[in-house]
């Protein structure tokens, strides 16, 4: 045998059964599909589905096709065989949609698969046929199982794609401006099989290695977007047991900013908070290290709500630092603003800072020589608090 000619049989198996194997299997097709389907049911009993009719009409196409297809193969080894595989392909998108595992269909195919060689050896008494034909009889196999994997596989991938539609749709109706009607909203998210909560955070993302795409791993009640420019995902029951070890998960490769907590109805809103929270990030404002809470940073995004407007209040307001050198007046700045937080108690500002109670005194009358009586005037405290909050971050963002 020439090497091309062993390797064809090889592919190809049936070529090596002898000729004439075909004509006395053509008759055993119909009794025998009887009883590969009667054994089926009996040794699976999720294939026992006698009052399913378009299940028995499937099961009786696929085995006595199959069969059929594996004679004809025999016979004619370049027959061709795709009406046999679209059936396998159909079978297996019809176990996916109803919800079962394509174990269940491959352990099917195999007690088929051995029902009939025995049957087939039992008439047949020659080694010459007898071994060719369980070559071919399970390289068959192997291709029908293959073919019904395929359509498996392929509902899968429809069914997992329609989910992730709906979800969007869900994800966009929920962050609507001006927002959807209640109404709209849940019967999108009963068709997305999505439970409505009673409160979600927004959670802005970006990633820590941009060259380097990491994939989330979420609960399946997690509604999120990696493809657009602006990743993030809506988080349900944020303050519920467990959801903070969700996004500490997720933090290891993003930068996670996350939204307050809102009902479902201002979704929208809780993730420009993340997102304003993230963009201070960006700039250095705020650290990127550790989840990021909106929560933990008010001061910060309401201050830089109007950047401009903000700047102009901390030039007005600590003027009488400007003509300090850089590093007195930072120290200045911050010994400021940790007595302004503490109602001028050396003691307790001191312990923020860091330093020595007499330290923050010495500091203090040098502020009081440049403020003068402003510098205590209750009207003023909370604006000039603004100012040094604002004034310290950029100054920190721009050293970085």
């Amino acid at each position: 045998m020439t090497v091309a000619r062993r390797q064809d049989t090889e592919s190809r198996p049936w070529l090596a059964v002898p000729r004439g194997t075909a004509a006395w299997l053509r008759p055993l097709v119909g009794p025998l599909a009887d009883e590969v389907i009667a054994e089926i049911g009996s040794r699976l009993p999720e294939f026992d589905r006698p009052e399913d009719d378009v299940f028995q009409h499937q099961q009786r196409l696929a085995v006595e096709g199959a069969l059929r297809q594996f004679v004809d193969l025999l016979e004619n080894p370049r027959a061709p065989w795709e009406s046999i595989a679209s059936v396998y392909r159909t079978i297996g998108a019809w176990e996916a949609d109803q919800g079962r595992s394509l174990d269940a269909l491959q352990r099917s195919l195999r007690v088929g698969a051995r029902l009939a060689w025995r049957r087939i050896a039992d008439q047949c008494d020659s080694p010459d046929v007898l071994g060719p034909l369980a070559e071919a009889i399970f390289l068959f196999l192997d291709e029908i199982a293959a073919a019904a994997s395929e359509g498996y596989l392929k509902a899968i991938g429809r069914a997992a794609g329609e989910v992730e539609r709906r979800r969007r749709r869900l994800l966009g109706l929920l962050l609507s401006d001006p927002p959807a009607s209640p109404e709209e909203v849940a019967e999108v998210a009963r068709i997305a099989g999505w439970a409505l909560p009673r409160t979600v955070a927004g959670v802005a993302l970006h990633e820590r290695k941009q060259d380097q795409f990491t994939p989330l791993t979420l609960p399946p009640d997690v509604l999120v977007d990696t493809d657009g420019p602006q990743p993030y995902l809506l988080l349900p029951d944020p303050d519920g047991p467990g959801r903070s070890r969700i996004l500490e998960a997720i933090d290891v490769d993003w930068i996670t900013a996350v939204g307050p907590t809102a009902p479902l109805r201002s979704a929208a809103n809780s993730l420009r908070w993340a997102r304003e929270a993230l963009a201070l990030v960006r700039r250095g404002i705020i650290s990127p290290d550790g989840l990021i809470r909106c929560s933990d940073h008010e001061a910060t995004l309401v201050i830089f709500r109007d950047e401009d407007f903000i700047r102009n209040v901390a030039a007005g307001r600590l003027a009488p630092l400007d003509a300090l050198r850089p590093a007195q007046r930072e120290r200045l700045a911050e010994t400021l603003l940790a007595c302004l937080q503490r109602g001028f108690n050396a003691n307790e500002a001191a312990e923020r800072l860091h330093i020595h109670p007499q330290t923050v005194r010495y500091r203090l009358r040098q502020l009081e020589d440049l403020f003068g009586e402003r510098l205590y005037d209750t009207d003023r405290q909370l604006a000039l608090e603004m100012a040094l909050h604002a004034w310290l971050a950029l100054t920190r963002a721009d050293e970085a």
